[in-house]
């Protein structure tokens, strides 16, 4: 095998539109490439086309892309085969994985997610807005269970991610909200309390596949109370997101 250079496709076949104005040709670098009746490998494989012939990346479906050859017959193509492609300097094309690429863009994330809260059995759910690469605006609310007080904590969050473009991606977050807490004195007659929270987070989110992705974050909370000292309680949790 040749040993090439990597040219990384700045457009990434991703970003081109159904109707694409512009248009990307390369050459056959491998024995072949197989066209398909439409973007699945279920479909029926009805062209071949050799090594050498040129083709025109039209556009591009998940990890298909559409491609013409030179007498106008045009069909998918799976993206490992695209690889088999030079451009007009003998450059071989590297395509990004359509899934990664997704996470890469994505704006909002849903997510369930389950630990401990202060000793207790704690689950929340949230919802996040990235308004930037690197700047997410987050909601949530956490439900925890223990043996002496349920506690119910509602907040906002602004979270910041250094590299969001890694499959590994660390975050840091800062956030304030309201905690309820209901003692389970059975004795003693407690009153709830209705309280502030700041806190400060880490964390890291893992893309798993297509639009899943896996979140475990530590928060340390200050919980301002109406009464002399403030209290302290960390959150440990880890769950399941999806994005779009």
């Amino acid at each position: 095998m040749r040993l090439l250079p990597v040219l990384v496709v700045t457009l990434l076949l991703a970003a081109i539109p159904a109707q694409a104005k512009e248009r990307l040709f390369v050459e056959v670098a491998d024995p072949y490439i197989e066209l398909h009746t439409a973007p699945g490998r279920g479909f029926p494989i009805f062209h071949v086309i050799a090594r050498g012939e040129p083709v025109t990346l039209l556009k591009r479906r998940t990890d298909w892309i559409k491609v013409e050859d030179e007498r106008g017959r045009s069909g998918w193509v799976q993206r490992d085969q695209i690889r088999r492609t030079e451009d007009e300097f003998g450059r071989r094309l590297e395509v990004a994985d359509a899934n990664r690429e997704q996470y890469r863009r994505y704006r909002w994330e849903m997510g369930v997610l389950g630990g401990d809260f202060a000793g207790a059995d704690g689950i929340g759910v949230y919802g996040a807005w990235r308004f930037t690469p690197n700047l997410t605006l987050q909601l949530g609310v956490t439900q925890a269970l223990g043996e002496f007080s349920e506690n119910a904590l509602a907040e906002v969050g602004l979270i910041h991610s250094p590299v969001p473009e890694w499959r590994i991606s660390p975050y840091f977050g800062l956030g304030t909200g309201v905690i309820r807490t209901d003692p389970a004195a059975t004795l003693v007659r407690t009153e709830d309390r209705l309280d502030q929270t700041a806190h400060v987070a880490a964390g890291v989110r893992v893309h798993l596949t297509r639009q899943l992705m896996f979140r475990a974050e530590y928060r340390d909370y200050v919980v301002f109370t109406s009464r002399n000292d403030n209290e302290e309680l960390q959150l440990w949790q880890a769950g399941i997101a999806f994005f779009f």
